[in-house]
């Protein structure tokens, strides 16, 4: 069985290896040519998943002609902003039988589509989406994990189940594609959020309620875009959203740490090589929060932080002195 991972940042090279464990012929392509030759010779993606060894089985190469000459699944673990721009490059090579797997997390700024839906524009072939709380470092080494996985097909859905299932990687099968894509774009504005709450050493109970009402949040936007309400109470849903909340593990947490702490955003985004999906998602959210008439208090501050050089302490403020209401309502 062919497996190809389009993208070797931290999460496609985990999968990668991850799928390689399994004994199935992985393909990874690598966008730098220099990467990928390094990572030939020493078998070690040095600049995303440093410390951890590539099997010898997997065949790293920049010609994704060559990545995708034999794949029967094709993992897509590029980031959302590139992601059209890398598969329209893939599409003449990808088999006719050949499934798509959707990896990433985020929502694509020019047209506010998820991922799935770039998928089908650039590549008319049977689509899944794997996501959850899951992050790269502690999957590479093999701490049990959980995800959802859902796809257009059946039987697809539960193939698939199998092929990524392992000891320490569980795999739930789902059947709401656009309500997975929603919870794991959206969770990583929310962790921004978290971030500067922390950053500016609000205290645990102000990101209590934070999570708590960014999920309200999530969940009125997926249910007016199609998705089961119901979705977001899972694994790519409050899972997902609890883990990049809280961890340092998240680039989107860490993002809006150092914003809290007063540093500017070009500045912040200038030192780091892999990117925080919620960056550019906040833009998407908040247009889609206006295209769809829904109130998302949380989205439209982070946005106006990161695009409106707001000072996150008034960001808060102007949080906290909303009008009263209910707090189930609608």
């Amino acid at each position: 069985m062919y497996i190809t991972v389009i993208g070797a940042g931290s999460w496609g090279t985990a999968l990668a290896v991850m799928l390689a464990e399994k004994d199935y012929d992985v393909s990874l392509w690598v966008y730098e040519e220099a990467l990928a030759e390094e990572i030939n010779s020493t078998r070690v993606n040095s600049v995303y998943l440093p410390d951890v060894a590539i099997p010898e089985s997997i065949v790293v190469t920049s010609d994704m002609e060559r990545a995708l000459s034999n794949a029967r699944y094709v993992v897509s673990a590029v980031p959302t902003q590139f992601m059209r721009s890398v598969l329209a490059t893939a599409a003449p090579f990808v088999p006719e039988r050949a499934v798509i797997i959707n990896a990433s997390k985020g929502i694509e700024n020019e047209t506010c589509l998820t991922c799935s839906s770039i998928i089908k524009e650039t590549i008319n072939r049977t689509v899944a989406v794997i996501s959850g709380p899951s992050f790269a470092k502690e999957v590479i080494r093999r701490l049990p994990t959980a995800v959802t996985l859902a796809s257009e097909d059946y039987g697809t859905c539960l193939l698939l189940q199998e092929i990524f299932t392992t000891s320490y990687f569980r795999v739930y099968t789902h059947h709401d594609i656009i309500g997975l894509e929603l919870g794991g774009a959206l969770k990583n504005v929310m962790a921004i959020a978290a971030g500067i709450s922390d950053g500016l050493g609000l205290g645990n109970s102000a990101r209590s309620a934070l999570i708590t009402r960014a999920l309200a949040e999530m969940t009125r936007l997926g249910v007016m875009m199609g998705a089961n309400e119901n979705t977001f109470s899972g694994l790519s849903g409050l899972g997902d959203l609890v883990l990049t909340c809280s961890s340092p593990l998240s680039r989107n947490y860490t993002v809006g740490q150092e914003l809290g702490r007063g540093e500017k955003l070009a500045d912040i985004v200038a030192t780091r090589k892999s990117v925080a999906e919620g960056v550019a998602t906040t833009r998407a959210a908040y247009e889609l929060a206006g295209k769809y008439n829904t109130e998302m208090p949380i989205v439209s501050e982070v946005y106006s932080v990161l695009y409106g050089d707001k000072d996150p302490k008034r960001a808060v403020g102007d949080l906290m002195n909303r009008t009263l209401k209910a707090e189930f309502y609608g």
